[in-house]
């Protein structure tokens, strides 16, 4: 498995900003009020973290104890945690998006909406790094057998 590259955060950031951009603009094109997100969600957002990096804490230390590594729990922390980081960077770019939108009319927009926007992006980007975190803490070290010398398998003669 691959670790996250930044690339792909970028992308999912940029995506979500797009995407929440349009969203108002939609809304707002309807005649319809601009999308605020529930006042739960960071608080969701900082727990997925909270419970990313909880569940990663004995694979750190099974692999810094030199205990055997159950590899399927590592793989499966690890799959958590790569979602949570693009999953965290899309709802920071998603909540940008809304608030570049916001920012952008010639109407200052309500204290309320703008602080809720804010602390989803924040939440969003805290969870981007406890991700990240949690996934540096599965990653197993190589072993020798892992490593394939040459082209032909065991028992294939050329």
């Amino acid at each position: 498995m691959k670790r996250t590259g930044a690339g792909l955060l970028v992308v999912a950031a940029v995506l979500g900003l797009a995407a929440g951009f349009g969203t108002d603009s939609a809304l707002t094109a309807a005649g319809r009020a601009t999308f605020t997100p529930a006042a739960t969600l960071p608080i969701l957002l900082v727990m997925l973290g909270v419970l990313t990096v909880v569940l990663a804490l004995p694979v750190r230390r099974a692999v810094r104890g030199g205990m055997p590594t159950d590899p399927f729990r590592a793989v499966r922390t690890a799959m958590l945690a790569k979602a949570s980081s693009i999953v965290g960077a899309a709802v920071a770019g998603f909540a940008a998006g809304l608030a570049v939108f916001l920012l952008t009319r010639p109407t200052s927009p309500s204290v309320g909406s703008l602080t809720a926007i804010i602390a989803t992006a924040v939440c969003g980007a805290i969870l981007v790094a406890a991700a990240l975190v949690a996934e540096r803490m599965c990653m197993i070290r190589k072993d020798d057998d892992d490593e394939q010398h040459g082209d032909t398998g065991p028992g294939l003669d050329s």
